[in-house]
């Protein structure tokens, strides 16, 4: 991994886990609750470490699986974007993309590349789910909350079937994988945020 694409991992682990704090710090926008942001932010840097550099790890580690180069480059307009969509109640979580160079991809190899990042985010949910319900210590039960929210977030949110998103190809590879995988993340986002 060279420096480029070190600060640009960097740049959007750190952009991208201030607009998940300006969505789930509640308050932050209601001046009397404004102490509820740099916790929010805190347990979101460690949920987006774990979820989204994980997840563009997963595509690169598959990528060079398949023989392809592959290296994660920062798009600013998502960056901006995703704390600007942030003030308005969701994220578009879209700072950056690994990008494949390899000549012998083909659309099923493509397919399992794409599939991974949300695989990744699927892995992690759940174990921050587990930590949800065994740990009894409050930092800990919070940080395991936001793991879940961000990680699903995460994994539905790049499951769109909308290019360049990883659902687009993920879907033109094999339609049933996708409803397999975006099906009950779905309804775990459904669920999770009715009761939060």
């Amino acid at each position: 991994m060279n420096g480029t694409e070190l600060r640009d991992l960097f740049i959007s682990y750190i952009t991208i886990s201030i607009a998940f704090a300006i969505v789930l710090g509640r308050g932050f926008l209601d001046v009397g609750n404004f102490s509820d942001f740099p916790f929010a932010l805190m347990t979101s840097l460690i949920a987006v470490g774990a979820g989204f550099i994980l997840h563009e790890l997963a595509h690169r580690q598959v990528a060079k699986h398949f023989g392809a180069r592959a290296e994660f480059r920062v798009w600013n307009f998502g960056l901006i974007f995703a704390v600007i969509s942030a003030f308005f109640g969701f994220i578009f979580a879209a700072p950056g993309a690994v990008y494949i160079y390899g000549e012998n991809i083909d659309r099923k190899q493509n397919g399992i590349i794409s599939i991974a990042g949300p695989v990744t985010n699927i892995a992690m949910g759940i174990l921050f789910a587990l930590v949800l319900f065994v740990s009894s210590n409050a930092m800990a039960i919070e940080i395991a909350t936001y793991g879940i929210l961000i990680n699903f977030w995460l994994a539905f949110f790049n499951l769109l079937p909308i290019p360049p998103l990883d659902g687009s190809k993920v879907l033109i590879w094999n339609p049933l994988i996708w409803i397999a995988a975006i099906a009950p993340i779905g309804f775990v986002i459904f669920y999770v945020f009715r009761i939060f």
